[in-house]
């Protein structure tokens, strides 16, 4: 089974193909696995997995990577899917941008949203910063340990981060267009709050428009809305606009397929199939009436899918599932994962 991409969707999927003994491998354009979780934002905490009350999103990855482990799924990261090709025998060839060829009777789009730009303010020297005082996403927080901060953006990741980084920068400052915020209530009371106990510099119905500095950024220009306020010079050593990205189906949006607003329509009330026979989305990146955009949605899709994969990768077998309480985790690295049986004790 080949995936397009190595998220958190893929590499569960790996688990599930896994417990019925098919072989797996993984293309991602990113260098490691895990997609955004691991390039965008591997520090923020998830509160919606299952069994776990708050996980960060790398260490969700790491947990993954573990339980796949016994699976032994190939990888070929760093290259982009880019062409896909029907074989005689049914067969698909997967080519990447590097050229590199992948062979399999099923493939597995798991590429979540996409490739994603960020989407930048419209500030003319924007460009000569990055890298050295701007950036579009928090990696590691660390790297604002005692720096002076200026955040644009409403929405749940500027108030997140703002909030966040409160104990890490020696000064946070948040800009907003307006007033109102996009964010959780939760958030935008936290933030308040921070802001009344002057942890936050809240600056509303503002942008900033210049950025100042040499070989690094050295301040910002505040405009305000109201025309009778005067312009915020800020002295600043890091300028973080989070205006979301921009998802990109890429070279996949040429394979053939059924797409609608930038996903991959499937076949939801059987086997998350795409118009191509063959060919299965999952995750983030496909659409049907009702989707939830979930991690755990993907989770259960990748299930389903695998269920019905087998079927068309193995005509004419029948598979029984078996619970994995039941059953256990038989890896194909020979590792053999079961619950204690108990004993029980006859009385005489």
């Amino acid at each position: 089974m080949l995936i397009i991409g190595a998220g958190p969707t893929g590499l569960f999927t790996v688990f599930e193909a896994g417990l019925l003994k098919l072989k797996t491998h993984l293309i991602d354009a990113l260098p490691q696995p895990g997609g955004q979780c691991s390039e965008i934002y591997p520090k923020k905490p998830i509160y919606d997995i299952p069994a776990f009350p708050e996980i960060l999103a790398g260490t969700l990855v790491d947990n993954l990577m573990e339980q796949i482990k016994p699976f032994e799924p190939g990888f070929t990261l760093g290259e982009r899917a880019e062409t896909l090709d029907k074989l005689e025998d049914g067969s698909f060839v997967v080519t990447t941008n590097k050229g590199t060829q992948h062979n399999a009777p099923v493939v597995v789009i798991a590429g979540g949203l996409g490739s994603f730009e960020p989407r930048k303010p419209p500030i003319e020297n924007i460009v000569n910063f990055e890298d050295t005082g701007v950036a579009y996403m928090i990696k590691d927080p660390e790297v604002y340990r005692d720096k002076k901060v200026v955040i644009s953006g409403g929405g749940d990741s500027a108030l997140d981060w703002a909030i966040f980084l409160t104990d890490v920068a020696s000064e946070v400052t948040l800009v907003h267009r307006r007033d109102e915020f996009r964010g959780a209530l939760d958030s935008v009371e936290k933030a308040a709050e921070l802001a009344k106990l002057g942890k936050i510099k809240l600056i509303t119905k503002a942008e900033v428009k210049e950025l100042h500095g040499k070989d690094q950024l050295e301040a910002v220009v505040i405009k305000h809305t109201d025309k009778e306020k005067e312009d915020t010079y800020l002295e600043v050593d890091n300028f973080i606009p989070l205006f979301g990205l921009s998802p990109k189906l890429g070279p996949i949006g040429d394979w053939g397929l059924d797409i609608h607003k930038n996903a991959i329509k499937v076949n939801n009330a059987k086997d998350y199939q795409t118009n191509i026979p063959g060919v299965y989305a999952i995750g983030d990146v496909n659409t049907y009436e009702g989707k939830l955009k979930l991690i755990l949605s993907g989770f259960h899709e990748a299930a389903v899918m695998c269920q019905y994969a087998y079927q068309q990768i193995n005509p004419g077998k029948r598979y029984v599932m078996k619970y994995t309480t039941v059953g256990g985790v038989e890896g194909f690295d020979g590792s053999k994962k079961e619950a204690k049986k108990e004993v029980v004790q006859s009385i005489a």
